[in-house]
């Protein structure tokens, strides 16, 4: 008897250490395949027809294309518009339909909506999991800003999509002329500390793994961070999961969570200072539109507004994805910087 029972342990330890060693997996590169190509102003660029379950949330006039910033990593960009640039820039773990209501509220003959999806999210490439760093993520946006060869735009971030997106700009810092800041913020910290309870947990190996990749779905749960949960429906979720659910990896919602950093000596704390200080040596029109009902980043708002003293602030009902929530208060904000920067640009002699 005794003898089976270490039978019976040894087969069970084996099994675990394989288990354990699946879902710890780095992961592979999965290069999406567009079809067709796009010309704009700045070149040719691969097409990408979306799937029905996402051309379906899109009025008409949107462009889909990739931008290969390295071999293999290529980067989804949706954009719609005509006018003046204005760069939108997503968090974790969401694309850049998360800025389609937003774009509804604006004249498309005025702005010109550049919406870009990070890598590892949406139908951007997907990346080894340790290919998710600051730094590679500034590079990867700011690549597909140059490729671009945009002069000037007005800036919008949220979630990850304030540091990222403000990172790849300081990497082009003529380009910024103006910036609507929503839930997000540039800490670097000096001592230990924890964005959310989550972020803390998922950071020990194997439990992160269990909770997103194997017992829990961070894309099931995204409604129970907004202001009204009611308000996100099934269809919304499935728009930002499907793509990275379906793609053979699945990493990058754990990665991005992983890179919070939690002290000044985590390997996102170099970079983070690197944007504290170029964020705090802007001087542009700018204002603030925050979801007060943020379970993550609600707290945040009077950081934002110590690196945006003269801001105006736009208190909202919305949660931590406010673009789903409040897009028309969102929509105006960005519509009077643009009008700011443009007519600061009249004025000029």
């Amino acid at each position: 008897m005794t003898k089976i029972i270490l039978i019976v342990l040894a087969v069970g330890s084996v099994v675990a250490i394989a288990a354990a060693g699946v879902i710890t997996r780095d992961g592979e590169l999965v290069t999406p395949v567009g079809q067709g190509t796009i010309t704009l102003d700045a070149g040719t660029f691969e097409a990408f027809p979306l799937p029905h379950y996402a051309a379906k949330h899109l009025d008409e006039g949107y462009k889909s294309y990739f931008v290969e910033v390295e071999p293999g990593i290529k980067v989804h960009v949706l954009e719609v518009g005509t006018g003046f640039p204005v760069f939108m820039q997503h968090g974790n773990p969401t694309s850049g339909f998360l800025y389609r209501k937003i774009a509804e509220e604006l004249p498309k003959d005025r702005v010109r909506l550049i919406m870009p999806t990070m890598v590892g999210l949406g139908f951007s490439s997907k990346v080894p999991a340790s290919a998710h760093t600051v730094d590679n993520h500034m590079r990867w946006i700011n690549s597909v800003l140059v490729q671009l060869q945009l002069t000037e735009l007005v800036y919008s971030g949220q979630d990850w999509g304030g540091p990222v997106g403000m990172g790849a700009l300081s990497l082009s810092p003529e380009l910024i002329k103006g910036a609507v800041m929503l839930n997000t913020g540039f800490g670097a910290p000096t001592e230990p500390v924890n964005l959310s309870v989550p972020h803390a947990v998922v950071k020990f190996p194997i439990v992160g793994e269990l909770m997103l990749e194997v017992f829990f779905s961070i894309f099931g749960g995204m409604h129970r961070l907004q202001g009204d949960p009611d308000e996100f429906p099934a269809d919304v979720a499935n728009l930002y999961g499907k793509p990275v659910l379906e793609s053979g990896n699945a990493k990058a919602p754990l990665a991005m969570m992983r890179m919070v950093p939690d002290g000044p000596d985590h390997p996102s704390t170099p970079a983070m200072r690197t944007i504290v200080n170029y964020v705090g040596g802007l001087d542009i029109p700018a204002e603030i539109v925050w979801g007060m009902r943020d379970p993550i980043l609600a707290l945040g708002l009077p950081a934002m507004k110590q690196f945006f003293p003269e801001a105006p602030v736009t208190e909202t009902q919305g949660g931590h994805f406010l673009q789903e929530e409040v897009p028309v208060e969102i929509a105006a904000a960005v519509l009077r910087v643009v009008d700011q920067v443009q007519g600061s640009k009249e004025a000029r002699p």
